[in-house]
């Protein structure tokens, strides 16, 4: 499992070149690899929208989009015809003027939900033009989500009575079935910057980019600290146990989505 995961995160990252794995995301293919792509058999678009947040005074506050770049070619790789679109790196998260929500913490941003909706709406029909006959649009960030679903369904209603077909996943029961482990493992459930969140970022952080170990503390006060729970319990190998079972939970989710339009 240990190389497994190894060799995952060389792909993510770029230290695997493609002669010796052709890449999964599109960024790093020319337009003629990727029409090739698509006449093989990769016609699902993958599209993962990350965000930049405050994660309280232990994790950078891009974790989101490294997390939903991770999770994105793991999803592809499990599919094993898809190809995934460059990370949405920005969500609504609160609102700047009133410095409400994540926006009360220096470097969070934030874009309305009008503004999310339109950019996975454009990709999407990018995707579309490009000759992918399914699209997925996801959220490795909660906010937005409600965005995504209402595009998709109004994508799917104009395009699925040409073949094509444009779906909201939403990875199914995940945040439930988390909680409850943590509860039967005697484990507190937080609800941001704590124990999941944390976990996951330090199975990916093997070169002590991202986490910073020696400011995981409980959150205290959310005002002051930007953590809502107990991140002392994270541990990276939690964190492979949670981003096996998100990544299952959204392939099995996609596959039942596509698997009636094929």
């Amino acid at each position: 499992m240990k190389m497994f995961a190894c060799t995952l995160l060389s792909l993510a990252f770029g230290s695997v070149t493609r002669a010796q794995s052709p890449s999964v995301f599109i960024e790093d293919l020319t337009w003629i690899e990727v029409r090739d792509a698509i006449a093989a058999g990769h016609t699902t678009a993958l599209y993962l929208a990350g965000s930049v947040e405050e994660g309280g005074p232990h994790m950078v506050l891009g974790k989101h989009n490294i997390l939903a770049r991770y999770v994105a070619l793991r999803i592809a790789e499990e599919l094993g015809d898809a190809l995934v679109y460059p990370t949405m790196p920005f969500a609504p998260t609160g609102d700047p003027v009133l410095k409400d929500d994540l926006m009360a913490f220096p470097g969070s941003i934030s874009v309305t939900d009008e503004t999310f909706g339109a950019v996975a709406r454009e990709v999407a029909l990018s995707a579309i033009a490009a000759g992918f006959r399914n699209v997925i649009l996801m959220g490795e960030h909660g906010g937005g989500w409600t965005a995504l679903k209402n595009v998709a369904a109004s994508l799917e209603a104009s395009w699925a009575p040409k073949g094509i077909h444009v779906y909201f996943a939403d990875g199914g029961p995940y945040d439930e079935e988390v909680n409850r482990y943590l509860k039967a493992h005697g484990m507190p459930v937080g609800q941001h910057a704590h124990i999941p969140d944390t976990s996951k970022l330090l199975f990916l952080d093997r070169e002590a980019r991202w986490v910073r170990k020696d400011k995981i503390a409980p959150g205290g006060v959310w005002e002051t600290t930007g953590v809502d729970g107990d991140p002392t319990y994270s541990s990276a190998e939690l964190g492979r146990l949670f981003l096996d079972h998100e990544v299952r939970l959204w392939v099995n989710q996609i596959r039942l989505l596509v698997l009636p339009a094929r």
